[in-house]
């Protein structure tokens, strides 16, 4: 599905809003000391705006996809100047220092990891068309490597994923980082990734579709686990492992209906937009895979999960509108693998 250039102005209006809005900021800090207590500003001279660091994360990946759909959007000078100023050396060296600081092994794991590879990923690409983006993507290349080499050291002592539908959920931040190991031809990320997921998800059978969602899930577990072994799975075919895994007739209907948000001013209620646009999102993508019988009911749920929450990404408060353009984009642009 095309992004029409009127959407991608609006999307970029708001990320552009939200990385340049410094409070409310909630920090992701273990403290040690007094010297810890700083403003975010100093902490992550990158990602302090949207009110957390991965969602300024993926803010800016937004900002750069939006960029190569369409170079010449009305916010698109302003998003260059923006990166200018932000992706420097100097800046990122800020962020690493804070990173290198102790307690922080586990900051922002695995979801912001996931989200920093997606951003670096695409402002590669962004790269080979748009020269300017070059110095941007550099500037951030020593903090990317960082987040694969923790990838790196992290996924072999991990014996079970978290299936959750929030933030520590294995499979989606895998995902993301799959597409920057496989462009940046990290092999020694690519076959973790492959042999951990086949490790956890290559036995699953009948997904227990009806135990969703949680409360305040972002992420279907079990779509989120069907696409990235779309990608992985290794042993059989795909359509044999979604044979084994699809829920039952009277489960899968949990994943074709969306879900109601009855209060888009909670900050963690709210997250049912994001899972309803993350599920069209997973859809999509499983699309080519499902037997043509289904193909019919999935473009439908698609649908309807679109018109469900995509007016959220862009209109409500700001506990919603500083993260969801992310997810609208990955529901609306097929590319954005």
């Amino acid at each position: 599905m095309a992004i029409e250039r009127a959407l991608a102005e609006s999307f970029a209006a708001i990320a552009l809003a939200n990385v340049g809005t410094p409070y409310p900021f909630k920090l992701d800090q273990v403290i040690g000391s007094d010297a810890d207590v700083l403003a975010p500003r100093a902490l992550h001279p990158v990602f302090h705006g949207s009110y957390d660091w991965h969602s300024c994360v993926h803010m800016h990946w937004t900002l750069a996809r939006l960029l190569r759909l369409h170079p010449d959007h009305a916010g698109a000078e302003a998003t260059r100047r923006h990166f200018d100023a932000t992706f420097t050396p100097v800046a990122v060296g800020g962020e690493l220092a804070t990173l290198a600081g102790p307690h922080r092994a586990s900051f922002e794991r695995p979801y912001g990891w996931g989200w920093l590879l997606k951003l670096a990923g695409e402002l590669h690409a962004l790269a080979v068309d748009q020269p300017q983006a070059t110095r941007w993507r550099d500037a951030l290349t020593p903090l990317a490597n960082e987040f694969a080499d923790r990838f790196v050291g992290w996924l072999p002592r991990v014996d079970h994923p978290t299936r959750a539908g929030t933030h520590g959920n294995t499979a989606f931040a895998l995902l993301l980082a799959l597409d920057h190991a496989e462009a940046m031809q990290h092999r020694a990320l690519v076959r973790l990734i492959g042999e951990r997921s086949n490790r956890w998800y290559g036995r699953d059978r009948r997904y227990p579709a009806d135990y969703e969602p949680s409360g305040d899930d972002f992420l279907s577990g079990g779509l989120i686990e069907a696409a990235l072994m779309q990608r992985v799975v290794d042993g059989c075919s795909f359509s044999d492992w979604w044979a084994q895994f699809e829920p039952a007739r009277s489960a899968i209907g949990h994943w074709l209906e969306p879900v109601r948000v009855s209060d888009a001013q909670d900050p963690k209620i709210v997250h049912l937009h994001g899972l309803n646009l993350s599920r069209a999102w997973c859809w999509r993508r499983l699309l080519p895979d499902l037997a043509p019988d289904q193909r019919t009911v999935v473009e439908r749920a698609i649908d309807t999960h679109l018109a469900a929450s995509l007016p959220a990404a862009t209109r409500g408060d700001y506990v919603g509108t500083h993260w969801l353009a992310s997810f609208a984009l990955l529901a609306l642009d097929d590319s954005a693998n």
